[in-house]
């Protein structure tokens, strides 16, 4: 007979693409985890991943499988938060996180459709985690998922990432990458960080090497870095959702094929996560994102 615990974990191994994440998540050992699917494997009589050095790729019996157990096993799981609401305690209050920039463009003008008090702690992804690991946090959003025990994640949202220059930026006529990464290389940047964030992302994944570039200016705020290109100090990154919100005729994109996305999480404790109020701020910064 199947044990309904294997279901849980064989879904939570289909979401992490790995045993030892997926034991974390569920907090569990990965032993116990790895008898889990072998339990159910037998049971099925059919192997459910492929199995790599790095990672577990579902078969086609395993997407089959996973594609009939996920709404099943979310709809036990809801079931449960209501029998469980009741005795749960009630947070009258959230303490969220996210980076300064978001929370100005997608979550403060949520707040009224709130039904809770919020407290709101504004930081970089690194410094979040650790508050939501010391209980100072209830949920946050992050574009880092932390290998933490008792940490929960799910996908919010693909931010993209473009260059922006000032409109009277002259950009060569060329269709040869060496050309253009060569003239970007030479141009004043702006830059989030001294290790280059997203500027880094975009020279790897489209040149396929480190950026040479030193930027000529540090602003640790999306905000204050458009507004410098807008004033003609050189080019940066930023996020399109920034540009939708802050649309002017002094700055513009450039090199729009060079664009990269950036996954953000939505994180929380596995002790809330059938938390009435956690669920609600959820589902309120989720359709509206």
């Amino acid at each position: 007979m199947v044990d309904f615990e294997w279901y849980r974990s064989f879904c939570m191994i289909y979401k992490h693409n790995s045993v030892s994440e997926a034991a974390k998540a569920r907090i569990m050992t990965q032993p116990a985890m790895s008898q889990h699917l072998a339990s159910l494997e037998a049971e099925v009589g059919e192997v459910l991943f492929v199995r790599t050095s790095r990672k577990m790729f579902p078969t086609e019996r395993g997407k089959e499988l996973y594609s009939q157990l996920a709404p099943l096993i979310e709809s036990l799981e809801e079931t449960t938060m209501s029998f469980r609401a009741a005795s749960l305690p009630t947070l009258t209050v959230i303490k969220i996180g996210a980076a300064h920039e978001f929370y100005t463009e997608k979550i403060l003008p949520q707040l009224h459709k709130f039904n809770m008090s919020t407290i709101t702690n504004l930081g970089t992804a690194d410094q979040l985690v650790e508050l939501l690991k010391e209980d100072k946090l209830d949920l946050i959003i992050t574009s880092k998922r932390y290998q933490a025990q008792g940490i929960e994640y799910l996908k919010l949202m693909d931010e993209e990432f473009v260059i922006v220059a000032p409109s009277d930026c002259e950009i060569p006529d060329t269709d040869y990458l060496e050309s253009l990464e060569r003239w970007l290389s030479s141009q004043n940047w702006i830059s989030y960080g001294l290790e280059l964030p997203i500027i880094r992302r975009i020279w790897r994944e489209h040149f396929k090497k480190r950026p040479q570039i030193r930027p000529i200016h540090i602003i640790p705020d999306l905000h204050l870095i458009l507004k410098a290109i807008e004033n003609g100090a050189g080019l940066s990154v930023i996020p399109t959702y920034l540009l939708r919100n802050s649309a002017n005729e002094k700055t513009k994109v450039i090199c729009e094929d060079l664009k990269v996305k950036n996954e953000l999480y939505l994180a929380y404790k596995l002790k809330h996560k059938h938390l009435p109020q956690i669920h609600e701020m959820m589902t309120v910064i989720r359709e509206n994102v």
